[in-house]
């Protein structure tokens, strides 16, 4: 794959890997070693998550559409070999999230995908894309969940970042672009409506009132997690990476 022809995204374009069962069988030890290797990357490569999530649910029986789509992976690696996470001295350490999720997103079993990213400066230091664990009856209850995630997550971090002597004496703003979820958060009115979204998940609701973290809107066109969610055209996949802070780091 060394001269691989690159390719400007990470997808199969207009390709669903649920139809590879109709592809003839791969070398399952080959493919476990390359998804492997193309997970250990996604540490460094936030870009390439949510390509890499869907390819990794084949290693027990992988067929070769599983296998041209890893390969498309590697042939956009190829193209973005000097890119990385760039951070930027003398940049104030502000805490930053972003949060989405693609409601029912999987064909299989209906599940929502959730994706966040939490930045501190101009670069993010931590990152998810992966499928929840239980189906959402609705896009609301799928953003919350991801919401929540995310917010579990800051808080983690703050607690971190203050043994390094890094303290936030502010709250943790995490931007949504679904105004329903902003709404079941903030209005204790909204709570007959959100009985089917499980009660341990509510604890956000006093994280904002203390103070502690911020949920604000934003517009699903500066929605920066949605990287994590979904496929793009090469034009919006290149402006979200950009906005996610992996660049060409020899520019």
């Amino acid at each position: 794959m060394s001269d691989c022809k690159p390719t400007t995204t990470p997808f199969l374009s207009g390709i669903k890997l649920e139809n590879g069962k109709d592809t003839p069988l791969v070398d399952c030890t080959l493919y476990r070693q390359l998804v492997g290797s193309l997970l250990y990357l996604t540490h460094s490569r936030p870009d390439l998550s949510y390509a890499v999530g869907p390819v990794s649910r084949y290693m027990q029986e992988p067929h070769e559409l599983h296998w041209n789509a890893a390969k498309r992976i590697l042939r956009y690696v190829q193209g973005t070999i000097t890119y990385g996470i760039h951070y930027a001295a003398n940049c104030s350490l502000n805490l930053i999230g972003f949060t989405d999720s693609d409601w029912a997103g999987d064909n299989i079993d209906r599940k929502s995908t959730s994706g966040y990213v939490l930045s501190l400066g101009s670069g993010p230091i931590c990152w998810s894309s992966k499928k929840q664990a239980a189906i959402a009856l609705s896009s609301a209850g799928a953003e919350y969940r991801g919401a929540v995630n995310a917010t579990i997550q800051a808080i983690w971090l703050q607690h971190f970042l203050s043994e390094l002597g890094i303290n936030v004496h502010h709250p943790t703003v995490i931007w949504c672009d679904n105004q329903s979820t902003l709404k079941f958060c903030r209005d204790p009115v909204q709570w007959q409506r959100t009985k089917h979204i499980e009660i341990h998940m509510h604890f956000i609701r006093e994280l904002i009132h203390d103070g502690i973290i911020d949920l604000q809107y934003c517009p699903s066109s500066e929605q920066t997690a949605d990287i994590f969610t979904k496929t793009f055209t090469e034009q919006k996949f290149r402006f979200l990476r950009d906005r996610l802070g992996v660049k060409d780091t020899t520019a």
